[in-house]
């Protein structure tokens, strides 16, 4: 189900008004994740809690359309209340606001379910130009939520993007596909997922930090966004982990020690052979 979409009308009406949302998540730190068995969801209680890392590169491609369109960059993340730093660290990297999503009711949410709560605040406070989200969540893994939301906002969407210029209002993107690389030209509106890329670092200052800790975040809950509460949390998530198991890797191997390189070839060549590989 698409919320109306009146971006590309209002567009029209926002003269040299260029505006830029940027999504970002908090998540567990790399390696400290734990997983609740009975229902599938992450545990964050007791858990040290960072910005997604992707979503560092989220920032630096928004503060970088900013500066292009002299426009508005605004940031939105949807969590519990610690999420408030996560906000103040992408007000750091040049938003001049932060929306917090948050309200007992969405916790559990599965992607869907998350992508339609941030698609209806989105739209309150839209339209927007651009909306920049991270590649994917280290917590989820999934990348489904960008292209998600463009869905709901009827907006087009480009993935994987690792480069994106700007001139004369015309975007170019370069995206990684499977086959290699895409480029594509557009004008605005239009939902960016970005990869890492290869971009030149601008970390905010000590006066970037000091106007974050001091910019009042903006909280919104169900009743403001006029969310179906029906359609979000555990209970209106249409997708339900059945099952989590910790893997164990057993690596079975044999090391070669003081062997010519034509012995340890033809070691492996006979192991490829063996499995049917060759």
């Amino acid at each position: 189900m698409k919320l109306e979409n009146s971006f590309s009308k209002e567009l029209k009406n926002l003269g040299k008004a260029f505006r830029i949302a940027v999504c970002v998540k908090q998540v567990p730190e790399i390696g400290e994740a734990r997983v609740n068995p009975q229902t599938g969801t992450l545990e964050r209680s007791g858990v040290p809690l960072s910005i997604n890392p992707l979503d560092l590169a989220a920032l630096q491609t928004a503060r970088l359309i900013k500066e292009k369109t002299q426009g508005e960059m605004v940031a939105f993340s949807m969590g519990p209340n610690s999420s408030e730093r996560v906000l103040r660290e992408a007000i750091a990297w040049g938003c001049e606001k932060g929306y917090l999503i948050s309200d007992p009711c969405f916790a559990a949410s599965d992607t869907y379910a998350t992508s339609y709560i941030l698609s209806k605040a989105l739209q309150k406070f839209g339209p927007w130009n651009i909306i920049v989200f991270g590649e994917r969540a280290i917590d989820g893994d999934t990348g489904q939520v960008g292209p998600e939301v463009a869905a709901f906002l009827d907006l087009p969407v480009f993935s994987y993007v690792t480069e994106l210029t700007v001139e004369k209002e015309i975007f170019s993107i370069k995206r990684m596909i499977e086959q290699g690389w895409q480029i594509i030209k557009i004008q605005p509106p239009f939902v960016l997922t970005v990869s890492r890329g290869k971009r030149k670092i601008q970390l905010p200052t000590l006066k970037d930090k000091i106007r974050a800790h001091e910019t009042p975040i903006i909280r919104l809950d169900a009743t403001t966004l006029e969310v179906e509460t029906s359609r979000v949390g555990l209970e209106g998530s249409p997708t339900r982990v059945q099952k989590v198991e910790k893997v164990q890797l057993i690596r079975k191997g044999e090391i070669l020690r003081d062997q010519s390189p034509k012995t340890m070839a033809q070691v492996f060549i006979k192991f490829l052979s063996e499995r049917g590989l060759l």
